[in-house]
């Protein structure tokens, strides 16, 4: 009779480089995700123009109406005409931020929107206090 022997093979080790490989994938997306992220854009070498117009206009102008119905434009205090022919220089795109005082009267309030109906100013925020 003959015997058969099995033979049995352990494993002593894992074959850790499919392991190595795919984690270095892992990492090179990673990296290279979070180097876009960062920089948001693609980074671009603008070309410059000696005769560009450098003009900062602000993004909003602001009325004040106290309670005691005196009229404030960017924290000076002006007239009713004086408003209108400082809101008649701001363009029109412009936003018109309007803060009146809740102990101040209507009318006052009533008058400052009057001037920016007739200038034609659209781009209005009323501030309130929730």
């Amino acid at each position: 009779m003959s015997k058969c022997k099995k033979s049995h093979k352990r494993f002593d080790q894992i074959n850790v480089i499919p392991f190595i490989d795919i984690m270095l994938v892992l990492l090179v997306m990673v990296l290279t995700t979070a180097t876009f992220i960062k920089q948001g854009v693609i980074p671009v070498n603008l070309p410059e123009a000696s005769s560009s117009d450098k003009k900062e206009e602000k993004k909003e102008v602001s009325v004040y109406v106290n309670d005691k119905g005196e009229i404030f434009f960017e924290k000076k205090k002006v007239d009713l005409a004086t408003l209108e022919a400082k809101l008649s220089e701001v363009s029109k795109e412009q936003t018109v931020i309007l803060r009146s005082d809740k102990e101040s009267r209507f009318q006052d309030f009533v008058s400052v929107m009057d001037i920016l109906k007739k200038l034609g100013h659209e781009q209005l925020y009323i501030v309130t206090k929730e």
